[in-house]
């Protein structure tokens, strides 16, 4: 049973009437441009076929209703006097309600159920696919327009503001205005995006290495200020302002640490550039080229991957079929990614999960996956 067919039988059974609206919101896998959306650089996400659901309908109250299938849990809360109560999932939403109507959104209040299969904790944006599908539902009741990059960015400010995680915008931006069968070259900066078409004939798998990242802020962190100091270094405002020619130059003036830490980024922000142009140019090679690079750097500049990441990188990139495989997400656990031979990618996943668990011990989820729309009301 589909989630859409999941969520529109349970909201019937629940009121006795068929939805006002189905929503959905996709996570997303990056398939480059690792550590540089902090670096006002450029990330090259698309947006997947694993999603958050909403089935819903709007009230006459300014309650919001909801139930979720998968945790067995109902919450109810008023658009009127929001205040943040505990760590839970209903914080999401509300923080999506106060991030719109503390930009002067009218809201409506609405009921419904919720679900979705986006992995949670594995670095495929779960967060950000339940605040788009939310912000979706209120814009769905509400009538107000539809601006992909203005929600992306009060997505960003609920989970920043209101939940307290302190997120880039590539997560919030790609499950917003993602399109079928393009990963999106987005500008950190600005905001503009791009999409770029997936090379014919070739799928896209994560592999899930059951992995978990621990307590990493503080690595994060200090990164981040690593990166900052290096540009301070260069006279930029961020990274994403100094080219591969210009740290070459200078590289032998910084230590040791920061050199490998700016010369990740700076790399990473050409290799990003230049796969999205592979992509226009149906290059599949060197696409895949690319994102092995790009592994090595995480691993070695940024020291962001883990052992079980770096077996399962080398599992894919022996396996027939493989064009490159990469390290996703923040490190220290979770998901690898893929460019696969697409008639090849059902035996890919076989061999991989049976190489991954001989040699790391643990058993993955691997997904294939296909490029989905962003945030959409279907129904």
């Amino acid at each position: 049973m589909s989630l859409q067919t999941r969520v529109t039988q349970a909201f019937e059974a629940r009121f006795g009437v068929p939805p006002a609206f189905v929503v959905r919101a996709p996570g997303r896998v990056n398939l480059i441009g690792e550590h540089t959306d902090y670096n006002d650089g450029f990330v090259l996400p698309m947006a997947i076929d694993r999603a958050v659901w909403i089935a819903l309908r709007p009230r006459q109250d300014r309650q919001v209703d909801i139930h979720s299938l998968d945790l067995g849990q109902s919450a109810t809360f008023s658009l009127d006097g929001l205040r943040y109560e505990q760590a839970n999932w209903v914080e999401y939403l509300k923080g999506v309600a106060w991030a719109l109507q503390d930009k002067g959104y009218k809201l409506r209040g609405w009921e419904g159920v919720i679900s979705g299969d986006v992995p949670r904790g594995a670095g495929l944006s779960s967060s950000a696919a339940i605040e788009l599908a939310t912000a979706r539902a209120f814009q769905a009741v509400s009538g107000f327009p539809w601006d992909a990059a203005a929600m992306a960015k009060l997505g960003q400010r609920a989970e920043n503001r209101w939940v307290g995680v302190n997120c880039g915008i590539m997560d919030q931006m790609i499950s917003a205005a993602g399109q079928a069968g393009h990963a999106l070259l987005i500008d950190c900066r600005s905001l503009d995006f791009e999409p770029a078409p997936l090379p014919a004939g070739t799928a896209v798998v994560i592999l899930d290495t059951a992995t978990r990242r621990g307590l990493v802020d503080s690595a994060y962190n200090e990164r981040r200020a690593q990166c900052e100091a290096a540009a301070r270094f260069f006279g930029v405002p961020a990274l994403r302002d100094v080219s591969v020619e210009q740290f070459e130059a200078r590289a032998g003036e910084l230590d040791e640490l920061t050199r490998r830490r700016a010369r990740h980024v700076v790399s990473e922000n050409a290799r990003t550039l230049a796969a999205a142009e592979a992509m226009r140019q149906g290059d599949a090679l060197e696409l895949g080229r690319l994102m092995d690079a790009s592994h090595t750097s995480l691993r070695d500049d940024f020291e962001v991957s883990s052992r079980e990441l770096d077996i399962m990188v080398r599992c894919a990139q022996r396996v027939p079929g493989c064009l490159g495989a990469r390290m996703t997400g923040a490190g220290f656990g979770g998901c690898a990614v893929a460019l696969v031979d697409a008639g090849m990618a059902e035996g890919f996943a076989r061999a991989v999960a049976t190489g991954y668990q001989a040699g790391a011990g643990f058993t993955p989820n691997i997904y294939i996956c296909t490029a989905t729309n962003g945030a959409e009301v279907v129904g």
